[in-house]
């Protein structure tokens, strides 16, 4: 797979870089290994340390950061900022919790003392999209190395800066040698990464087809994975809802960085009640889409990451509307050269449409009307994935029961998608993932620290007791009269 930095808006070639031999590849892992003995050992609080001087120098380069995003990946820029941001809450979060996260747990049982520890494994291998260059490489690097682990980041091919920029950035924070590789690999050796005896885990953000794959491939290694696998999410639409807000939150929602969000509102759920005052509005607020260059501040929607995802995305289209569906083109016209789709409405699409099960990963609208609250319930969990949702209602707790019937990861209520919280493009406390075809696992939080540690149970004689050190790096034993003083 050629690795290439070609900017979305116009396609121009700006730079390519050649894949890693498979002699490099091979180093690769040995400096990983290497790195793992000494990083693993290294105590919570010196990561902790190295995670905030991150956070700082990601500050100092914040238009470099947001500027490589929007080149290589197409992005407004005013996007790029909010993805930029994000990573630095991320870096942030783990400085401040990584210690608590990392504390060793003691478990009673009838008497009995337990002290659990949670310890890291080994080499983790990070496969990442290009949605979001900057918040997906973050998201599978710092719960993983703030645990212990290293990390080897295979990228998306058409964000090569974006990866290196980042990898940088944490080495001159201070992150030593090899915890955190960035590699310009093919999939034969992505397959020959996973399969090595020293690696651990395998974290995946990617299509279906690959999450399939990378599973399998792991799986006969007896490699553990956590894979997020996209979404169709629901946006479900009650009658009481706030429409001027509902309509908000969906047009925001919808065409952020052009429909590219995994757990973006793809079908529109709406009761018949409001459907048609729904229809008019949401057709009206995306009308005023502006298309054209993502550093102009007057784009409102920028191209698609390429323009092979762009030809995906209108050969979908097509397939709906030979399928029965009704399309409506709605913003200004896009341009005629670049990446872009002119976003688009589809409705009367019923279930023998072949895109009727599809994720559309561009800016396309599903809308549906139905006619009660079981019908949107079973049209949302209508699908092969299970990732988000959302339900919007001014009675927050009936929508709250509604959404414990949504079979996905996660929920919001009133509110784009689950993570959109005060600007930000995640809650770095909530453990991010899905259901079904959407994946399993979880990242973020102190879930997604867990997922790749070993919870390693020491059992201890009875009458003795653990406490922690300040660093939690070291373990005080004391004893009542009744113990083992030789422990």
């Amino acid at each position: 797979m050629p690795y290439a930095t070609v900017n979305p808006f116009n396609n121009q070639l700006i730079q390519s870089f050649p894949e890693l031999t498979d002699d490099e590849i091979n180093a690769v892992l040995d400096r990983a290994h290497a790195a793992y003995n000494t990083w693993s050992r290294t105590p919570v609080l010196e990561r902790c340390a190295i995670f905030a001087q991150a956070a700082k120098l990601a500050e100092e380069r914040f238009d470099d950061l947001c500027r490589l995003t929007t080149l290589e990946m197409g992005k407004l820029y005013s996007q790029s900022v909010v993805e930029t941001e994000s990573i630095i809450y991320i870096l942030k979060y783990f400085a401040e919790h990584g210690e608590d996260i990392m504390k060793p747990a003691p478990i009673f049982n009838e008497g009995d003392e337990l002290l659990m520890m949670h310890q890291p494994q080994g080499i983790i291998i990070s496969v990442e999209p290009w949605n979001f260059p900057l918040y997906q490489a973050i998201r599978g690097f710092a719960p993983n190395a703030i645990a212990g682990n290293v990390i080897i980041l295979k990228h998306a091919s058409i964000v090569p800066q974006c990866a290196a920029a980042l990898v940088e950035l944490l080495r001159d924070a201070g992150l030593p040698e090899g915890v955190w590789q960035n590699v310009y690999a093919n999939h034969a050796q992505v397959d020959r990464l996973i399969t090595d005896p020293r690696v651990r885990g395998v974290t995946l953000t990617g299509s279906v087809d690959v999450g399939r794959h990378i599973a399998a491939t792991a799986g006969k290694s007896l490699r553990k994975t956590v894979l997020e696998l996209g979404g169709t999410d629901a946006f479900i639409v009650l009658p009481d809802a706030d429409l001027d807000a509902t309509v908000d939150c969906a047009v925001a929602g919808r065409f952020f960085i052009s429909g590219q969000v995994c757990i973006a509102p793809k079908r529109m759920i709406v009761l018949d009640e409001v459907y048609d005052q729904f229809v008019e509005r949401f057709t009206q607020g995306a009308s005023n889409l502006h298309p054209g260059d993502p550093f102009d501040p007057a784009t409102t929607i920028g191209p698609l990451s390429s323009q092979a995802q762009a030809d995906t995305v209108k050969a979908q289209i097509a397939q709906a509307i030979a399928g029965g569906a009704s399309a409506i083109e709605i913003g200004d016209p896009v341009p005629d050269t670049g990446a872009f789709v002119q976003p688009t409405i589809l409705t009367n699409v019923t279930k023998n449409n072949p895109i009727f099960y599809e994720e559309i990963f561009g800016p396309v609208a599903m809308i549906f009307r139905v006619k009660d609250e079981d019908e949107a319930i079973d049209l949302a969990n209508d699908t092969y994935y299970g990732l988000g949702g959302s339900v919007h209602s001014r009675d927050i707790a009936h929508a709250v029961e509604l959404a414990k019937r949504i079979d996905t990861g996660m929920v919001a209520i009133n509110a784009s998608y689950p993570s959109a919280r005060e600007g930000k493009i995640d809650n770095y406390a909530m453990p991010f993932g899905g259901v079904k075809d959407s994946g399993y696992g979880r990242e973020m939080g102190y879930e997604g620290v867990y997922e790749f540690c070993n919870h390693k149970v020491i059992s201890l004689p009875v009458g003795v007791h653990a406490t922690y050190g300040a660093t939690n790096d070291e373990t005080v034993i004391t004893t009542d009269h009744r113990g083992n003083d030789e422990f």
